[in-house]
């Protein structure tokens, strides 16, 4: 079934700062009879509110906090992982040295993907003289002891097997992972002297504010224009006079902007025209929305059918163990779309046994009086909660739900995100603090609250120049601080 839409929609707000000519009901025109008749037509003053709640605001009011910062850029540390655990190439040589290795294994990478960079290094990989290893290679693990270190290249001997034989040599098809030791009577740890001692690394990240700014101007002579329409706002104004609607218009704008700039922004590439050095004023280098920190550090997946994430249970188990993999995370937050949300809908109601039957009274706290409820808040898989809700900016016409429409592989249905607090290093304070996962900073210090500034100049209500017009100017100085985004998941 094709929906169409009407032609005559309010789609966009117009750039004009008055009435216009076809918002008014027209009596002196031809076609309804004008001043001419002597009936008096009923007219409708209020406005109609015909697409319901317009604004999108308040979803990083639902899963994260605001702060102060007084700095151009905030910077934050993250834990590195505990256990060493690497990615690379398996040799079977037989005998190869004199050390008695009977194998070779090549780093590559980290378990995460990391060649240089975050604290390692393929050639200082934390791998020891005398750690017992187990070296994995699809359908065969092997438990081995570490006996020479070459840079990048580990000489290993079997326990348990002649040779290491039976495993891929394809390259960087083996898995490495340290679970312990051992050595002899006596020995003097030289597998410690010889390589040194294992130091706790941390990743460090960094984002810089955005200055938003908007106004809204309206000459003296409009302000003293009455209006024959009733007009409101989002914050419950009302009143006969177009420039209040205009002007709160104008700011539940710039609200949603503040908050879609932290979900859609992008820090700026060396060979973008728009690419500047920290500090600079005649260039602008963007800023890491959360979108942008999820592709870079996180978690996507496209789903079973690559329409719709998450529509089944499978789909849901993959990202529990992409989940245990990371910081497993208990509670989480799901916002998505409407589609992914009727297919979460249909997902649960289907592990029903009697759904396929009819209706099951009891089972969703339905009952014969009641309509039946075919929605899900949220449920829970193994170990973890998933608590849903709609997300209205992924479904709204105007923003990005018009956006998915056409964007292909690059559109957005939903985002999981872990609900709770990590504690992080601040650099700037020198201590560890706990914080939510996922927060705003806002530029301020004792005499300038660059949060959300509101001011009005010009001579209209309270005169601060000959200006006679009203300038109401909104400016904000903000970033998004995603930390831990190896525990979120993008649904795309």
């Amino acid at each position: 079934m094709a929906i169409t839409n009407g032609p005559l929609l309010n789609a966009v707000a117009a750039s004009q700062k008055q009435l216009l000519s076809t918002n008014y009901l027209d009596l002196a025109s031809t076609a309804n009879q004008g001043w001419a008749q002597q009936y008096l037509p009923d007219l409708m003053e209020a406005e109609a509110e015909v697409f319901g709640p317009r604004t999108i605001s308040g979803f990083l009011s639902q899963v994260g906090a605001e702060e102060a910062m007084s700095a151009d850029q905030v910077v934050w540390s993250e834990q590195s992982r505990l256990h060493i655990s690497l990615i690379g190439t398996i040799v079977l040589a037989g005998n190869v040295d004199s050390s008695g290795a009977n194998g070779s294994f090549t780093v590559v990478s980290d378990i995460d993907g990391n060649v240089s960079g975050d604290g390692f290094t393929v050639a200082d990989h934390g791998v020891r003289l005398n750690d017992i290893v187990l070296i994995s290679t699809p359908g065969k693990v092997s438990r081995a002891l570490v006996r020479k270190i070459d840079g990048a290249d580990i000489g290993i001997v079997a326990y348990d097997e002649a040779t290491l034989t039976g495993h891929a040599t394809t390259a960087s098809a083996c898995t490495l992972l340290v679970i312990g030791s051992e050595y002899k009577k006596g020995d003097n740890y030289g597998g410690l002297t010889t390589k040194g001692s294992n130091e706790p690394t941390f990743k460090s990240f960094s984002n810089k504010p955005i200055i938003l700014k908007d106004n809204y101007t309206v000459s003296g002579s409009d302000v003293s224009r009455i209006g024959w329409v009733e007009t409101t706002s989002e914050e419950g104004g009302s009143g006969y006079l177009w420039y209040l609607k205009a002007e709160a218009d104008t700011r539940a704008r710039f609200n949603d902007h503040l908050e879609m700039a932290m979900l859609e922004s992008v820090k700026t590439s060396n060979s973008s025209n728009v690419d500047g050095t920290l500090g600079q004023t005649a260039n602008l280098s963007g800023t890491e929305g959360l979108f942008a920190a999820i592709e870079s550090r996180g978690n996507i997946t496209s789903g079973v059918t690559g329409v719709n994430a998450a529509t089944d249970l499978a789909e849901f188990d993959a990202i529990l163990a992409e989940f245990d993999k990371q910081g497993a995370i208990e509670e989480n937050m799901m916002f998505v779309n409407r589609a992914t949300s009727l297919a979460m809908d249909d997902m649960l109601a289907s592990m029903n046994s009697y759904g396929a039957g009819g209706t099951s009274y009891g089972v969703f706290n339905n009952s014969e009086d009641m309509a039946l409820n075919l929605g899900f808040s949220g449920f829970r898989r193994g170990s973890y909660d998933f608590y849903k809700s709609d997300f209205r900016y992924l479904n709204d016409k105007a923003t990005r739900g018009g956006i998915n429409a056409t964007a292909g592989s690059d559109a957005i249905r939903g985002v999981v995100i872990p609900a709770g607090v990590s504690s992080v290093y601040d650099q700037a304070l020198g201590k560890n603090l706990k914080r939510p996962f996922l927060h705003v900073r806002y530029r301020a210090s004792q005499t300038d609250d660059r949060r959300m500034k509101s001011w009005v100049t010009g001579s209209v209500g309270a005169a601060t120049s000959a200006l006679d017009a009203m300038e109401i100017h909104m400016l904000s100085e903000r970033c998004l601080v995603t930390q831990g985004a190896n525990n979120f998941m993008m649904m795309k």
